[in-house]
């Protein structure tokens, strides 16, 4: 082989792994500016349920256990005021911000729906028609067939925990 052709085979490798190069280079970019777009998504989304949903709901979840807690006799302003309102800000939450439901508690939302819908009909039957009744010590749907979800409200508060410490870190404590 002369010098001529050694120079031109050289040449053609050098362009060759050049093109190769850049080419491998802009797949590569592609990839990395795409995987930033979805984690940088995921976060926002991840944020936006905490802020949104999550942490209203922990909220609500929190103070309706106290209320309970307190609730030793018939208490009516309790019972309205309190646990039906946070009865009602939970279900509107979660049928108002259902995108913002982590995949993995879509069942456990329909649980807390389905309850609370329940239970704000007995209510209404029960406290707000025109006769009302006024002796009954509280309204439960448990005995009905619909329960509190305690496992439910549990993934989601815990769901919440999780996020707030990925997000935010342990500050949250």
């Amino acid at each position: 082989m002369d010098a001529d052709s050694l120079t031109q085979t050289l040449l053609t490798a050098f362009l060759s792994s050049a093109v190769l190069s850049t080419v491998v280079g802009l797949i590569f970019r592609g990839w990395a500016a795409r995987l930033e777009m979805r984690v940088k998504s995921q976060h926002s989304w991840k944020e936006q349920s905490v802020t949104e949903l999550l942490a209203p709901l922990n909220m609500q979840f929190a103070r309706t256990e106290k209320a309970f807690r307190r609730w030793n006799s018939k208490n009516l302003y309790l019972e309205m005021k309190v646990v039906k309102a946070g009865n009602e800000t939970i279900r509107d939450l979660l049928l108002a911000k259902g995108h913002l439901i982590p995949p993995e508690l879509r069942e456990d939302a329909g649980k807390l729906i389905e309850h609370y819908d329940v239970w704000l009909e007995k209510f209404e039957k029960q406290r707000l028609s025109e006769n009302p009744d006024l002796n009954a010590p509280f309204v439960f749907v448990g005995p009905d067939g619909y329960p509190f979800p305690t496992g439910a409200e549990r993934n989601f508060r815990e769901t919440f925990k999780r996020y707030w410490i990925e997000l935010y870190g342990d500050s949250g404590k």
